[in-house]
C-alpha cells in the first residue's frame, strides 16, 4: 500500500477520530483546542481562499511567525490548493526575508506572531498579498485568516499531486552568503517519513512539543509531518520565556532539542540542585533511582521514550551528564538536503560520541577525502533556480555531498570528524579540523558557546560565551578551571592543533547579535569578524592563558 501523503492523513483522520484533538495552541496560558475535523474544514476553507487569489497552479505562499496551529493548517491548505510553502523563520534578518521572498517569487504570505515584527514587515517586496493568523500581536494585514475562512466554502474534490512534484522550498539557514532554496517534493517527504515510521512507531497516544523553527527541516519531518502519520496530538510553545514551565506541562512522549536547548535543561537541573550535592545522592543506591525519577519528572521528560538531539554535535561531556542522571539522549544526523534523513542512534542502539547507524534505505559512503555522502529517495533534486550550485551538490555518479567528514566504524556507526568548509590553515601553513576541538573543551560546563579560531594565526584561540552557571561564578575559578581543561585537551593534540588560549566573551551570542543562525549554529565567520581586534591583540601573548574580552 503506498504511503498517503500530508493532506490525505488530514484527511483520513478527520474521518477516523473527528472529535480527537490534535493541536493545543496557548493563548495567553490557556490552552485553545483544535480537532481534526475543526483543523479539516478551517484548512479546507483556507484552501478554496488561496485559490481565489487567482494564481497559477504551484505557485510559492510563504509562512512566517513563530511555531502555532495555524503555521500546521496553512502549510496543508497550500498543499492542498496546490502551491508550494515556502516557510520563513521567525527572526530572521530583514534582508534574508526579502531575499528568500524576491527569490521563491512569493506571492503570498501568511503572517504569525514573532518578535521584530515591524522590521519584518518593513522588509517585504511589493506586490506580496499578505495573511494575518488570529493572534494578538500580529500586524494588519491584507487579509485576515477568520474572514477568509468564515467567507469560504470547504475545498472538496482534493486530487493528490503528482509525487515528485514540488511540494515545499526549504531555506537553508546558512552561516554564509545567501540562503539556498533545497527543493523537496512530495516523493522526498513521503520515503523519509515511512522510514521514520518503521524505526519509530507509535506506542499509545503521543504526544509532542513544537517550539523549534517549523522553517527548519527537522521540525517540519519530525513534529509536524510525525504528527499526522502517527495520529500525535501536537502541543505549541507559547514563547521561548515559558520553554521550561510548558515543558514540563506537556510533558512529551518524544522531545528533540539541540544542544543549547539540553544545555539550558542541565542548568535549571543544576540551579535546583548544585552538582556537588547531585553527586552524592547519586552515590546512595537507595536515593539514586528516586533522584533521577524526580529529576526527569521536573525537567518534563518523564514520558519521553525518545529524546533527540540534532542540528549541531552535542558535546560528549553533556550526553555523559545526562546518562549518568538516567536521561539517554539519541544523537541523529541530517542536513536539509536529504531531508534530514541519514542516521540516528535508537534505544537499545545507542553509541554515545556517533551519530548512529544509517536509517532504513539511506545508502551511506565515505568518499576518498573522509567526505560523508547519501543516496537515497529522500535527497532533494536541487536547489531552486541554481544549477550551478546543484552541480556541485552531487558527485559524478550522483551521490549527495554533505560537506562533512566522517568514519563508520565496525557495527555501523557514523563520527563525524569535522566539516570540510570548517577546516582552517594557521600561519604554520598546519589544517586544523575544529569541530572535535570544540567537542573536547565543551566538557567545562561554565560554557554555553564556543568556537575555535585560526585563520591566519600562528596558534589556534578557542573564544567562549559562559554558561547562566559560569556567569555566577567568581574569575579565578572560572579561570582555573578553563586552564585545567584546556591542558587536558591539549595533551592529545598536535602542537599545531593545541588551544592557545581562550577567549570569553562579554555577551551570550544570539540570532539577535548576527552571531547565530535561526537553528543555532555559531557563524564562525563572523566570530572571526567580531573578535578580529582582540585575537591580533593577544594572537603573539602565549604566557596569558584566559582572556576576558
Amino acid at each position: 500500500m503506498s504511503l498517503k501523503n500530508p493532506v490525505e492523513m488530514l484527511l483520513h483522520w478527520a474521518q477516523e477520530r473527528p472529535n480527537q484533538t490534535w493541536l493545543h495552541q496557548p493563548v495567553d496560558g490557556v490552552w485553545k483546542k483544535y480537532s481534526w475535523a475543526e483543523c479539516d474544514a478551517q484548512v479546507r476553507s483556507m484552501a478554496t481562499a488561496l485559490r481565489q487569489l487567482g494564481l497559477p497552479d504551484g505557485a510559492r505562499i510563504a509562512i512566517s511567525g513563530r511555531n502555532t496551529a495555524h503555521w500546521f493548517m496553512a502549510d496543508l491548505a497550500i498543499a492542498m490548493a496546490g502551491y508550494v510553502s515556502v516557510g520563513l523563520y521567525p527572526k530572521q534578518a530583514a534582508d534574508a526575508v526579502r531575499y528568500i521572498l524576491e527569490h521563491s517569487e512569493t506571492k503570498a504570505l501568511f503572517v504569525g506572531p514573532m518578535p521584530d515584527v515591524d522590521e519584518f514587515m518593513g522588509a517585504l517586496p511589493q506586490g506580496i498579498t499578505t495573511i494575518g493568523f488570529p493572534y494578538a500581536d500580529v500586524p494588519g494585514c491584507d487579509k485576515q485568516w477568520d474572514d477568509l475562512v468564515r467567507a469560504s466554502e470547504p475545498f472538496a474534490g482534493y486530487q493528490a499531486p503528482d509525487p515528485d512534484s514540488l511540494h515545499t522550498l526549504i531555506y537553508t539557514s546558512g552561516t554564509t552568503g545567501h540562503p539556498k532554496g533545497v527543493m523537496i517534493t512530495g516523493a522526498n517527504m513521503m520515503f523519509a517519513t515511512q522510514g521514520l515510521l518503521k524505526t519509530m512507531p507509535a506506542q499509545g497516544q503521543e504526544r509532542f512539543f513544537s517550539y523549534l523553527p517549523l522553517a527548519h527541516a527537522f521540525e517540519r519531518g519530525a513534529l509536524e509531518l510525525a504528527s499526522l502519520y502517527l495520529g500525535a496530538e501536537v502541543f505549541f510553545l507559547e514563547n521561548l520565556d515559558k520553554l521550561a514551565e510548558q515543558l514540563k506541562e506537556v510533558a512529551p512522549t518524544r522531545f528533540f532539542g539541540v544542544p543549547l536547548v539540553y544545555n539550558r535543561i542541565q542548568a535549571g537541573i543544576l540551579k535546583k540542585m548544585p552538582q556537588a550535592k547531585l553527586d552524592r545522592l547519586l552515590r546512595i543506591p537507595v536515593l539514586s533511582t528516586y533522584v533521577k525519577k524526580k529529576i526527569r519528572q521536573g525537567a518534563g521528560l518523564q514520558n519521553a521514550r525518545y529524546l533527540f538531539v540534532g542540528a549541531a554535535p552535542m558535546p560528549i561531556p553533556l550526553m555523559q551528564w545526562f546518562e549518568k542522571v538516567g536521561i539517554t539522549v539519541l544523537q541523529g544526523y541530517g542536513m536539509t538536503e536529504n531531508n534530514i534523513y541519514a542516521t540516528a542512534n535508537l534505544p537499545g542502539a545507542n553509541r554515545i560520541g556517533s551519530v548512529g547507524r544509517a536509517m532504513p534505505g539511506a545508502d551511506m559512503r565515505i568518499a576518498d577525502d573522509g567526505e560523508i555522502q547519501y543516496k537515497h529517495p529522500a535527497v532533494t533534486p536541487g536547489y531552486y533556480k541554481d544549477p550551478e550550485k546543484t552541480a556541485e551538490l552531487f558527485t559524478a555518479d550522483s551521490w549527495l555531498r554533505t560537506g562533512d567528514k566522517g568514519r563508520i566504524d565496525e557495527d555501523g556507526y557514523l563520527y563525524i570528524t569535522g566539516r570540510t568548509k570548517d577546516i582552517f590553515k594557521t600561519l604554520k601553513g598546519k589544517y586544523v579540523a575544529p569541530a572535535p576541538i570544540e567537542g573536547a573543551l565543551s566538557r567545562n560546563t561554565d560554557i554555553d558557546q564556543l568556537c575555535f579560531v585560526g585563520a591566519g594565526l600562528k596558534q589556534p584561540i578557542m573564544v567562549v560565551t559562559l554558561s547562566a552557571g559560569g556567569m555566577t561564578k567568581p574569575r579565578e575559578a572560572i579561570e582555573a578551571e578553563l586552564k585545567a581543561d584546556m591542558d587536558a585537551v591539549n595533551a592529545s593534540l598536535e602542537p599545531h592543533e593545541q588551544i592557545a588560549k581562550v577567549i570569553v566573551a562579554r555577551e551570550p551570542w544570539s540570532i539577535d547579535n548576527g552571531i547565530m543562525t535561526p537553528t543555532m549554529k555559531v557563524k564562525r565567520n563572523e566570530v572571526e569578524k567580531k573578535f578580529t581586534a582582540l585575537l591580533e591583540q593577544h594572537a603573539n601573548d602565549y604566557k596569558t592563558k584566559v582572556v576576558w574580552e
